[in-house]
């Protein structure tokens, strides 16, 4: 038995499909986060894949946030599954049940919790030593605390109790307990790049939970020394009180380096510059008795995390029913008729008057939370903006229409290109008329003599183009007018007359000095970005970044080294060079 845990960073970036991405980790069970996708967004090629079936959990507030999945080969299909970890989401029959006890948490509170897409649980029958027993397997992806934002550090807190609070729960039950995926919180300073540089760092709250979460005797199956005595699953001493065990460390307690995600804005994953917080959690006796082997993938890449994988001796036993929870049940999958019904909600009054409740601390933005509780009243405002917008629209077309149907006629394109007349000898047709007629001539070759002219026209200047109505001649630089004179002789001379001064004069024109008196002008005033400095380590150009993080320097550029990040001790990593932008340059 094999499993898979991997933060995707949004499911529909697998550029060679999801079958493919599935079976190069040649794994039973496989464990995605942060898929980014909601039910309405999901589309069949994602949900139902050709030898797996698929668990969603989807984000309820945010479209294109957190949301977990776990595909199952078909021969590793589980016999329970549920969404969430309260049991809030789950109004089926095949679930796994045994949520503990959650008097600690509000209604309310446990809904938040359960609302961002974040858990899903399935249950597996395994056959260890000739003996079939059960598996449960819990597929999270836990906050991230924004330190711009302190009510989510206490929102990741009570995520992290409910997560123990059920899986113990599970785990007291009788089943096994394999928790995993993106936890985010590094446990030890082997599993940081750089922890000397943050200040406290076993005092972080998600450390401590992670120090009572975990069992740890300071060995490992990695060390010569076994355990001197084995720690039972109830065991209740105080220093080994945890009750599940880091897989990875188990069979790499010294490994150092071994880290899973890094940033991709400093290209840190080119130095190693990252951090550990994607595990596979197992309970001691799983861990202990049916784990052969844990390991981390940073040669896969596709995320700025990479996969984790675990391997068990027993093997998976399939079960016959698929859970309702499984995306093949979708209705919008299922290939059966919906009913009409189904896209009517009744909108509950009640949810309506808790919008003005204060939110409780760890919740999510108010923003969030009142698309949560009530979405048909958010999508009925912007409905009201789309209709005003609509409306207001209508009578610029109509004036649009009137502009049209006026009764000046609609102009030709060449009247677009015609030079101020200045001095014109009138005649009995206007200038406009005669420029047309003369090329409307020259396009239909009734006459010989103008088709020589513009021949002779064209070979002189051929960037002027042959349809043009004006020729500049260089000498004056006065435009020449289309002729006027009904004798065809005397356009002969006249076109013989531009074509000997064109060719006497340079090929200079004043188009060509006034685009380079322009251009001299424009750089004169527009100054471009002052060039960037060389690093003082490295010698090579800085990149210009600019401060998002609201304070006073806000919206200020800097330099800094275009390397990427890295420790201090790497030559080859960012130097720490820096320099803000001159506002005056």
């Amino acid at each position: 038995m094999k499993i898979v845990t991997w933060n995707i960073n949004g499911i529909r970036t697998f550029r060679g499909g999801i079958k493919n991405a599935l079976d190069s980790l040649d794994a039973d069970i496989i464990c995605v986060q942060e898929t980014k996708v909601t039910r309405d967004l999901l589309d069949e090629r994602t949900a139902i894949v050709d030898g797996y079936n698929s668990y969603f959990s989807f984000s309820r507030g945010r479209s294109g946030y957190s949301g977990v999945a776990t595909y199952c080969k078909d021969s590793a299909t589980p016999f329970a599954a549920e969404e969430g970890l309260t049991g809030l989401l789950t109004n089926h029959e095949g679930s796994v049940g045994c949520h503990g006890d959650r008097t600690e948490f509000s209604d309310e509170e446990l809904q938040l919790l359960d609302n961002e897409g974040r858990a899903v649980i399935t249950q597996h029958r395994i056959m260890c030593q000739d003996q079939m027993q059960t598996v449960t397997i819990i597929n999270v992806y836990c906050p991230r605390a924004d330190p711009e934002k302190p009510e989510r550090k206490q929102f990741k807190l009570q995520f992290y109790k409910l997560l123990q609070c059920r899986a113990e729960a599970i785990l007291k039950a009788g089943s096994h307990v394999i928790v995993l995926g993106d936890v985010n919180t590094s446990h030890r300073p082997l599993d940081h790049c750089d922890p000397d540089g943050i200040d406290d760092f076993e005092e972080n709250p998600g450390r401590k939970w992670l120090n009572g979460f975990l069992h740890s005797d300071g060995k490992g199956k990695g060390n010569e020394e076994e355990p001197a005595e084995e720690c039972e699953v109830t065991s209740v001493d105080p220093v080994h009180s945890g009750k599940f065990v880091d897989t990875f460390r188990y069979f790499h307690p010294t490994r150092t380096h071994a880290f899973t995600c890094w940033s991709t804005l400093t290209g840190a994953r080119q130095t190693n510059y990252g951090t550990r917080i994607d595990y596979i959690f197992a309970d001691y006796l799983l861990a202990k008795e049916q784990f052969v082997a844990a390991d981390i993938m940073p040669e896969v890449e596709g995320s700025d995390h990479c996969p984790v994988w675990g391997e068990l001796r027993c093997s998976l036993l399939p079960s016959s029913k698929i859970p309702p929870l499984c995306t093949r049940h979708l209705p919008e999958f299922a290939g059966k008729q919906q009913k009409l019904s189904r896209f009517l909600v009744k909108v509950d009054q009640k949810s309506i008057q808790s919008e003005s409740r204060d939110a409780l601390p760890g919740s999510q933005e108010a923003e969030e939370r009142r698309e949560n509780v009530n979405p048909l009243r958010a999508g009925n405002s912007s409905g009201k903006k789309r209709t005003l917008t609509a409306d207001s629209a209508v009578p610029k077309g109509k004036k649009t229409k009137t502009i049209k149907t006026s009764s000046k006629p609609q102009g030709s394109l060449l009247a677009f290109f015609k030079p101020k007349l200045t001095n014109v000898v009138p005649s009995m047709e206007t200038p406009a008329s005669q420029c047309e007629k003369m090329l409307g001539i020259a396009e239909v070759t009734s006459s010989q003599n103008f088709q020589k002219g513009c021949a002779t026209r064209q070979d002189v200047s051929p960037g002027t183009g042959g349809d043009a109505e004006v020729t500049e001649g260089v000498g004056d630089g006065s435009p020449q007018l289309c002729p006027g004179s009904s004798s065809t002789e005397e356009s002969d001379k006249q076109m013989e007359t531009k074509a000997e001064r064109l060719t006497s004069q340079p090929t200079v024109g004043p188009s060509d000095t006034k685009k380079g008196a322009s251009s001299v002008f424009w750089k004169s005033v527009l100054h471009g970005p002052p060039p960037p400095p060389a690093c003082k380590v490295h010698g090579e150009p800085c990149v210009l970044r600019t401060v998002k993080k609201e304070g006073p320097n806000m919206g200020r550029q800097f330099f800094v080294c275009a390397r990427p990040q890295g420790h201090s001790s790497n030559p080859e990593a960012r130097c720490n060079y820096f320099a803000w932008v001159d506002k005056g340059k």
